[in-house]
């Protein structure tokens, strides 16, 4: 079969919580739009983000409560004053928010107060066309947005308790239930549409900018969704669950480098089977929104389709697990039938035994999809190991490092150990004083087709400015945030320097 293809390119992860902005949290407004400009300028092709659905406890966008539906605490007051929807004083009064890190408590008690009042103003000063755009994003959203909505409605009303503790009614889908609460709810329900159709419109506004000036977005898909999200809610029958609604078994991974006791997730685990019967109606239609979102999509923890770890339910770790098949080839072939060739990533890291591998690399292979190669991971062994670029084929998309890992800075003085402090070196044959420069060099100069770097890296951050620590609810998971002044031009030189000479550099006429 005929394959998506990469050409030699470069781009920069950094999730759009992170960029500056006057409100707490990064969002889609000018300081989005300036961060595609450096990219451009720095002669990049891609900007990669996290999942942009809504986060929950622990602020992961990992563990999101709707998997279809968009942050709102992403949206952008300025673009929504722009709009109309908000007063100046909405804008000109923020509060003393830190410049470096997001105060999830404070920013969402702010955002959602705003995005209160903007709701608000819509309702009563909306002009014609505008209340017509947002009917339109309702019906043509409905098969997601309609549950969605009530769903986050519920929460709320519900004092952010889990759907699986609210009254047996709603827990079961009664529909006499249902139709009490969307009565009830009417306006609560209204507002979290509003929501995201202003997320929606922001988001697919600052996309057209970028793929105008030659960046594509890779987006993510994390392959598992919550527990206490309306994907499981509205969908029970897909999920391997017991008869009171509760989960049998979990997803997790088995003891790895990044954990002695693997990492025990508490996801649950889906009903390939049952899911098939459909042709993975659910998946379809999940994969057609991401590819709405971002031009292409990584896809966390790929190995799950091939073979995935099964916790029992009341388990501490993820040690007391076992393999079980996933649905393989089956599920991709009904994915690119329904969608053509999409431009999937996959992420295809961990601990493999032979068999797994082979599985997983055939997978990949029939379907063009390229897998991660992750620099911070090459070193302390020897020469063979498969993440130090000399062992790399063109078909991956090669990092220094990942939101999961340390920063480079971080890694070469605080995580990592002697021996491979010592060995990176040798290998890059460098004195460690410009070492987060030294592994994008590395990477950028490697086969591999496309290369990587998080934003803390191209600014040689340190250990501070660590984006997550997988199986951890660490206070600054998710948090880190870049400084208004960071995008400068010797910067942005620098990185186009490195890309044109290593031919990763788009053709000027392509932007």
């Amino acid at each position: 079969m005929t394959h998506v293809q990469f050409p030699r390119r470069s781009g920069i992860l950094l999730h759009p919580t992170s960029l500056p902005s006057r409100f707490g949290i990064g969002d889609l407004g000018e300081s989005a739009y300036r961060f595609v400009d450096f990219l451009a300028r720095a002669r990049q092709t891609y900007w990669q983000v996290l999942p942009l659905s809504p986060t929950a406890f622990g602020d992961s966008p990992y563990q999101s409560p709707a998997t279809f539906a968009g942050n709102p605490l992403l949206i952008s007051p300025e673009k929504l004053y722009e709009i109309g929807h908000l007063a100046r004083d909405d804008v000109q009064t923020v509060p003393d928010f830190p410049l470096a890190r997001v105060d999830y408590a404070r920013v969402t008690s702010y955002k959602n107060d705003v995005l209160d009042r903007a709701f608000a103003r819509f309702r009563e000063h909306a002009p014609r066309a505008q209340r017509e755009a947002f009917e339109k994003f309702c019906a043509e959203h409905a098969a997601w947005l309609d549950d969605v909505a009530l769903f986050l409605a519920l929460k709320d009303a519900h004092g952010g308790r889990a759907w699986y503790e609210w009254d047996a009614e709603l827990v079961a889908r009664r529909s006499s239930a249902l139709r009490r609460a969307r009565t009830a709810l009417a306006e609560p329900i209204e507002r979290q549409k509003y929501r995201q159709w202003q997320f929606f419109e922001q988001w697919l506004a600052l996309k057209r900018y970028a793929n105008a000036r030659g960046i594509r977005i890779i987006g993510d898909v994390p392959i598992y969704v919550a527990l206490d999200s309306v994907d499981v809610w509205a969908h029970p029958e897909q999920f391997l669950l017991d008869a009171n609604l509760r989960p049998s078994a979990v997803a997790g991974v088995p003891p790895d480098y990044f954990s002695p006791t693997g990492q025990l997730w508490g996801n649950p685990l889906y009903r390939w089977k049952e899911m098939a019967r459909d042709d993975y109606a659910w998946w379809r239609a999940r994969f057609k929104l991401a590819f709405t979102l971002a031009d292409v999509v990584r896809v966390d923890h790929f190995r799950g389709f091939y073979n995935f770890w099964q916790v029992p339910f009341g388990e501490t770790t993820a040690v007391n697990g076992r393999w079980v098949k996933g649905p393989g080839k089956a599920f991709f072939r009904t994915i690119t039938r329904a969608l053509g060739e999409v431009a999937i990533i996959a992420e295809d890291l961990g601990e493999f035994d032979a068999e797994s591998r082979a599985g997983v690399d055939a997978l990949r292979a029939e379907f063009g999809f390229p897998g991660m190669k992750v620099l911070q991971f090459a070193f302390g062994g020897d020469a063979t190991n498969p993440f130090l670029p000399h062992n790399y084929t063109r078909d991956f998309v090669a990092y220094t490092g990942t939101h999961d890992n340390d920063t480079t800075m971080g890694w070469y003085h605080v995580t990592a150990s002697e021996a491979e402090r010592a060995h990176a070196r040798r290998y890059l044959n460098c004195d460690g004083a410009n070492i987060a420069w030294d592994f994008l060099r590395a990477v950028w100069s490697s086969v591999a087709h496309t290369a990587i770097a998080p934003m803390q890296d191209v600014l040689a951050l340190g250990h501070e400015a660590r984006m997550n620590h997988p199986g951890t609810l660490g206070a600054h998971n998710w948090t880190w945030r870049m400084l208004p002044d960071a995008l400068t031009d010797d910067l942005a030189a620098r990185l186009a320097d490195l890309t044109t000479l290593y031919g990763r550099a788009p053709l000027n006429t392509e932007h």
